[in-house]
Parts: C-alpha cells; sequence; structure tokens
C-alpha cells in the first residue's frame, strides 16, 4: 500500500519549469509540505500563486544551486517554514547548444557540471545531516537516460549526467543504515523548456510523441511514496513511441 505523503517535508529543487513545476505542484496536491526552489523569482511566485488558487499552498525559495552558501540557507529556509526535510527532490539541470567538442570550452563545460552534478551533491549534504540524525530521508534525483549510454548529447551533459547517477547510488550503499534511500530517475525526451537548448531543435512530430513533465512528476511521486523498507534505486521512463 503506498505511503502517505501527507505533512511530509518535501524539498523540490529546480520547480519553476517542466518537471520541477509539476513535481512541486503534485507533491503539494498530496497535502506534503513543499518548499518550491529555484533561480527565477518570477516563476516561483507565480507557482506560488497556482497552488495557493487550488487550495494547496506551498512555499519558495530563491536559490542557485552552485552556490553553496544559498543552498544552505535555502535548507535552512525549509527548516524554518516547516522543520526538517525528509524528500529532497533534485530537478535543476542544464543543457547547451555548444555540445559539440570542438564548441565545448571550459567555462561551458564548468556550467554544466556545476549545475548538474555540483549542485545535488551540494543540496544532498545540506539534508543530510538531519536526515541521519532523524533515521528516516529519501532523496530522488531526476537525471537521463543520456546517462546510460552514448547520444548526441554532449560530453558535458553525459559525463554530469552519470556523474549524478554515481552520486545517487553512491549514497544509497553509504547511507543505507541510516534509513536514507535514494532514487535516480532517469527520463527520455520530456517536452519542456530544456528540448530548447538542443542544437538541432526537435520536429513537431517529434516533440507530439515526446513525454510531458507531468509524466515523469507521476513517476516521481510514485518513487516517494514507496513505504519506507522499499526503494527504486534506479528507474527508466519513455515515452511509447521512442
Amino acid at each position: 500500500m503506498p505511503a502517505s505523503l501527507k505533512d511530509q517535508v518535501v524539498l523540490v529543487v529546480g520547480a519553476s519549469s517542466g518537471i520541477g513545476r509539476s513535481t512541486a505542484l503534485m507533491f503539494a496536491a498530496e497535502g506534503a509540505k513543499v518548499l518550491a526552489s529555484a533561480r527565477r523569482a518570477d516563476r516561483l511566485a507565480g507557482l506560488k500563486e497556482e497552488a495557493a488558487a487550488a487550495g494547496t499552498p506551498l512555499e519558495t525559495c530563491v536559490c542557485d544551486v552552485t552556490k553553496l552558501e544559498q543552498v544552505e540557507a535555502m535548507v535552512a529556509a525549509a527548516h524554518e517554514a516547516y522543520g526538517r526535510v525528509q524528500i529532497l527532490v533534485f530537478v535543476t539541470g542544464t543543457n547547451t547548444t555548444e555540445r559539440a567538442l570542438p564548441r565545448l570550452k571550459p567555462a561551458i563545460w564548468d556550467d554544466m557540471i556545476s549545475t548538474n552534478l555540483n549542485g545535488a551533491y551540494y543540496c544532498a549534504q545540506a539534508v543530510l545531516p538531519e536526515m541521519r540524525d532523524a533515521k528516516f530521508g529519501h532523496m530522488i534525483f531526476v537525471s537521463s537516460t543520456s546517462a546510460l549510454g552514448p547520444d548526441g548529447s554532449g560530453a558535458a551533459y553525459q559525463a554530469s549526467k552519470r556523474g549524478l547517477n554515481g552520486l545517487s547510488h553512491a549514497i544509497r550503499l553509504e547511507e543505507k543504515e541510516n534509513g536514507i534511500r535514494t532514487t535516480v530517475v532517469c527520463p527520455g525526451m520530456v517536452d519542456s523548456e530544456l528540448l530548447d537548448r538542443r542544437p538541432v531543435q526537435p520536429t513537431p512530430e517529434q516533440r507530439a510523441m515526446a513525454m510531458l513533465p507531468e509524466h515523469v512528476a507521476e513517476t516521481i511521486l510514485g518513487c516517494a511514496k514507496m513505504p519506507p523498507r522499499a526503494v527504486i534505486p534506479e528507474l527508466h521512463i519513455l515515452g511509447s513511441a521512442f
């Protein structure tokens, strides 16, 4: 039987659009106490208004996950609003049109690794102490099918996402005795803003066959509802036509 998410304290990082936005709204609708975070304050304001109008309010916090001090402040804000974080959902991610190696400069590489991988580590290490103390916690990282094998997404993106998968599995193995679980979700093509950062845009037909953000958000929600004695370490989800 699925575990209830009511009154669980959930931190959704990367909630201003796409999968993260849908995830924050769905957790709030389940009765969770949600702090939604992202870099874009205007998008977060719109998210908060939509949630309030639906009768499922949530709180927001502006945070750039590449800045350790901002991540620590975000976790402190969650603690002040609701108490310790019980579920962390890390959805933040970026890509680049300059993905081919002749155009992939060090600054682009650094930005990709900082956002997609370092940010995940910063968030994990910020919530781990209280999860250890409570002997309970679940971290859900949104990665990509690009982490599973070579594709055209570029070296920086693939390296960051493979690193994210490794981070998730390492935390699970090291912290399982402390009651901490991790799940890494690897979606295929999702019709979201991230597609606009491809050097060659998907055709309208390809977009029509891609998953929607809410499809992945439903998957994240299902993973979070697993009872404490069970965990899904890694999950792949594709559009039916791929």
